[in-house]
């Protein structure tokens, strides 16, 4: 009796640790960095957090990152992932984004999280030529814990829109417009997803918002304030996405066309899906080459331009939550690579 009672017991611990497996999806094709960021400044703390990438058009090796530490600020890096600016904003920042004006300026939104109570924006300006960031704003927007952030469309009159997505699952839009020297803003709520959300990306072609739910997988609705429904258009499904989803970012071809990329956390991978019908192409992750790999990405970012020799069909920026023994950085890898590795057109 004994005997069967040891059995069993060793039976049930099998079973309890298969089901704390961390599940895998299928099988990631490899590519490798080619450059990487000088670490955030926080140690020992998971702390870089979210990439924004913005093109120099007269000369693209000369764009800049602008990626967050979320116990820090906001650092400026070129593409040899050199840091060209710090903005130091202590504890609370966590996603960025940003957006061009038709003036010129370059505008830099961040989810402020330092009030866990109340979802606030930072606004910032990016000066291209010194690569470095002054702080605008700080504009309030609704209940909740900044979380997610992404930019909207941009209008010709210099006014646009900031979508946020709260750890509690609501969707707020919010408008912005720099007049009479002062910000005016106006923030409507427009969905709410079933749990935590965080990875966030507007299509400007369609007017279409891609929300990531942690646990759920990448919801499409219209980003127009309080208009139509969402749609679940690429569930959790432990082949593509292995919770937690985290970051999202887009390539567009044409006027539908294009790669809709997701940070598949829980198994150190990315999934790519075709757009405009969300079906899934490959997954592939960043393998260890003469960098290191990454893992455990949150925040992801890609365009699919030219950014010089590097990376002649676009850069995708990856953060590293396991950077070996130094601090959490980002990694730099050529688009070409990645559509190489998955014989993408």
């Amino acid at each position: 009796m004994r005997a069967l009672k040891i059995a069993a017991s060793a039976v049930l611990a099998s079973g309890l640790a298969a089901c704390a497996t961390t599940p895998q999806g299928l099988p990631p094709v490899a590519v490798m960095a080619k450059a990487e960021t000088v670490p955030v400044g926080t140690m020992n703390e998971d702390a870089a957090d979210d990439p924004a990438i913005w093109r120099n058009a007269a000369d693209p090796a000369a764009s800049l990152i602008v990626a967050t530490d979320k116990k820090g600020g906001l650092y400026v890096y070129n593409l040899d992932g050199e840091i060209r600016s710090f903005l130091d904003y202590g504890l609370g920042l966590n996603n960025v984004d940003l957006l061009t004006l038709p003036d010129g300026r370059v505008i830099v939104a961040a989810s402020d999280r330092s009030d866990l109570a109340m979802v606030h924006i930072l606004l910032a300006e990016l000066d291209t030529a010194a690569g470095t960031l002054t702080q605008l704003a700080r504009i309030p927007v609704g209940p909740g814990e900044g979380y997610g952030i992404c930019k909207g469309a941009v209008n010709d009159d210099g006014s646009f829109v900031i979508y946020n997505a709260p750890k509690e699952g609501a969707i707020y839009r919010t408008d912005l417009h720099f007049t009479g020297g002062e910000w005016a803003d106006r923030t409507e709520t427009i969905q709410q997803v079933p749990s935590q959300p965080e990875g966030c990306i507007y299509d400007e072609r369609t007017g279409t918002l891609y929300i990531g739910e942690e646990v759920g997988g990448i919801w499409a609705m219209p980003g127009a304030v309080a208009s139509g429904d969402k749609v679940m258009v690429a569930p959790v499904d432990n082949q593509y996405l292995v919770a937690d989803l985290e970051g999202l970012a887009i390539a567009p071809h044409g006027d539908t066309g294009g790669y809709l990329v997701a940070s598949s956390q829980g198994d150190n991978a990315y999934a790519v899906y075709s757009l405009p019908d969300v079906v899934p192409l490959g997954r592939f992750r960043i393998a260890e080459g003469a960098l290191g790999s990454a893992e455990e990405t949150d925040g992801i970012e890609l365009n699919a331009m030219d950014f010089g020799p590097d990376y002649p069909q676009g850069l995708f920026v990856a953060q590293d939550g396991q950077n070996g023994a130094d601090a959490q950085n980002f990694k730099l890898v050529s688009w070409a690579d990645v559509k190489a590795a998955l014989g993408l057109d």
